[in-house]
């Protein structure tokens, strides 16, 4: 084998892996949305889960994209782990149908009509009929289907260029020793494990094999472990995906390669051991691409007979070997109050719900306090939880609101339906206060990694405006949570005084700008922070606004804010000087 044939079998390898891609990625194209809608709504149950995924990866040739999909929906709280692993071990199955297409380059004619089946006319044809698609036709879904057609015919042609390459092998004795040291099981497992594991796709890895195959060199010895070892590296993308991920989605991308794993365990055991009792003759037979492609669906197709009735028992091994942290266990606590059983009962219901969205408030008053305190101390560990916690935030609202909503559907009494509509309104300003934590940190990190510092000057002025925001996030969040009217009268005079503190500071930076005292790189940071700031007082406003007005027994927050500053009401005029006095420059 020369250089020529090696350069022409990484060539083969580069067209046969775009080829794979193209077509892919033109399949979920024509799929739509589609695809994923069928995923979340129709795998209620193990047998719809399995065949589900098995057809949705058959389609897009991909068992990591579907596998990816699903750890989403987990992720999102969409999906449960137990109905994603069913359709996980379908995808695993769904996914050996790649090795039967590819076997399509193998086929030969003789002549007249039967050449017309040959590798070469088959991927002419498709390649013209995929080319004219895509450069003439004015629709989107014909030109994806035009990428299909030429992804098919570029993995034909790379499946040829790779099989000419590896032809002269066949002759070469290192190579057939080479290939018959895959017959040692661990050996050969841990190459096909790592080979995918590189390739990041076990359709790619099967098709190289079966290239291979046409040598005459790889026997069922060989090729069993490598295929063994093929399933188990197929799950690293996959496991990819699930970085930083909850808790659930860990466990569900981990579920691709305990399951793998187990299979390949149980497989290599029975066959290893049935062999050495009966010496089968199989193990000598000499492999080719359409044995190797049956190999790898028998296999594939065991694995899930035998495990899909022991889900559970993997799942509660998956439970064992990915812990839950403590925040999630706190969150998972907070989230098992809001049990749909008690909106039979909506006194319960409330309270329970109150209960919730109190341990929502505190996390987000918690995440704005460390984002803040990145500002002056950044490290990586403390950003990680900002971002972690604002992750949990998302779920506590979309848990919460979900309840709310179902709730506001019972016949509630006049107070009860009060405080929902309060839950309701101020669920969201939460959930926003959080999400500028994380713009925050985010600056922080800009400004920690671009060692930017501000002047004296503006160091100055952003302490005096990080005081009067901290004041103001814990008199809004004590109103509400110690149900305190009085407090939440307080928060819309430095609300007002916090605006006119940032316009303040916006002109003072300028000053620094113009005088040239002041860089522009500085000045994005300092106008990003000043920017969250004062939204951050403006949903505090929003929270002790919805207090005032549903104790009326009306809410126009808009006709109250206007009342509040026009009539001075309720002291506010006091309270502003005391502001202003309080937190000026």
């Amino acid at each position: 084998m020369g250089i020529s044939n090696v350069i022409t079998l990484f060539g083969g390898v580069a067209l046969f892996l775009f080829g794979m891609s193209l077509m892919g990625e033109g399949l979920k194209k024509v799929a739509g949305s589609k695809l994923e809608l069928l995923l979340y709504k129709l795998s209620s149950t193990p047998l719809r889960g399995l065949l589900l995924g098995a057809g949705v990866t058959a389609i897009i040739q991909s068992s990591s994209a579907t596998s990816v999909m699903v750890v989403g929906f987990v992720n999102s709280g969409m999906m449960k782990v137990r109905q994603a692993m069913t359709v996980i071990m379908g995808a695993i199955v769904g996914t050996s149908i790649t090795g039967w297409i590819i076997c399509l380059s193998y086929v030969q004619g003789s002549g007249g009509l039967v050449s017309l089946l040959s590798t070469s006319s088959i991927s002419a044809i498709v390649a013209v009929i995929g080319i004219i698609l895509r450069m003439f036709s004015k629709k989107q879904a014909k030109r994806h289907v035009g990428d299909i057609l030429l992804g098919f015919a570029v993995l034909m042609f790379g499946m040829q260029a790779m099989s000419g390459a590896v032809a002269p092998l066949k002759d070469s004795p290192a190579f057939i020793r080479f290939m018959t040291a895959f017959s040692n099981p661990l050996l050969g497992i841990l190459v096909g494990a790592a080979f995918t594991a590189v390739l990041q796709s076990a359709s790619a890895a099967v098709g190289i094999l079966q290239a291979l195959s046409v040598t005459g060199a790889i026997r069922f010895v060989e090729a069993f472990p490598l295929l063994l070892g093929i399933s188990i590296g197929a799950a690293v993308p996959v496991l990819l995906s699930a970085l930083g991920a909850r808790t659930p989605g860990r466990r569900t991308a981990w579920s691709y390669l305990v399951m793998q794993t187990l299979g390949a365990i149980f497989c290599a055991a029975v066959w290893y051991i049935s062999d050495a009792v009966f010496d089968f003759a199989l193990k000598g037979m000499v492999m080719t691409p359409v044995s190797i492609a049956a190999v790898n669906t028998i296999f594939r197709v065991i694995c899930a007979v035998v495990l899909m009735p022991f889900m559970g028992s993997v799942e509660k091994l998956l439970n064992a070997l990915i812990k839950e942290s403590p925040r999630e266990r706190e969150a998972n606590a907070d989230f098992d109050r809001l049990d749909e059983r008690f909106l039979k009962h909506p006194a319960l219901a409330v309270e329970q719900s109150r209960m919730t969205i109190d341990a929502m408030a505190r996390k987000a008053r918690e995440n704005m306090a460390d984002a803040m305190t990145l500002l002056y101390d950044y490290n990586d560990a403390l950003a990680a939880k900002v971002e972690q916690d604002e992750d949990l935030v998302d779920r506590y609202e979309d848990k919460i609101g979900t309840y709310l909503m179902k709730l506001n559907g019972s016949e509630l009494s006049p107070e009860e339906n009060e405080r929902v509509t309060e839950y309701l309104h101020t669920l969201s300003d939460f959930e926003r206060i959080s999400d500028h934590a994380m713009n925050i940190r985010q600056v922080a990190q800009e400004k920690f990694e671009k060692k930017i510092t501000f002047s004296e000057s503006g160091d100055h002025e952003m302490d005096v405006l990080t005081g009067a925001i901290n004041e103001i996030l814990d008199l809004s969040f004590a109103a509400f949570l110690e149900d305190d009217i009085n407090k939440a009268y307080k928060v819309e005079p430095l609300e007002e005084h916090v605006d006119v503190l940032c316009d303040e500071l916006k002109m003072r930076h300028i000053e620094r700008l113009q005088a040239g005292t002041c860089s522009l790189q500085i000045g994005f940071v300092f106008n990003d922070l000043l920017t969250n700031f004062e939204r951050v007082a403006d949903h505090c406003s929003n929270i002790a606004v919805a207090m005032i007005e549903l104790q009326k027994d009306e809410f126009e927050t808009h006709d109250y804010v206007i009342n509040l500053r026009e009539l001075r009401s309720h002291n506010f005029d006091t309270l502003y000087n005391q502001y202003a006095e309080k937190y000026k420059i």
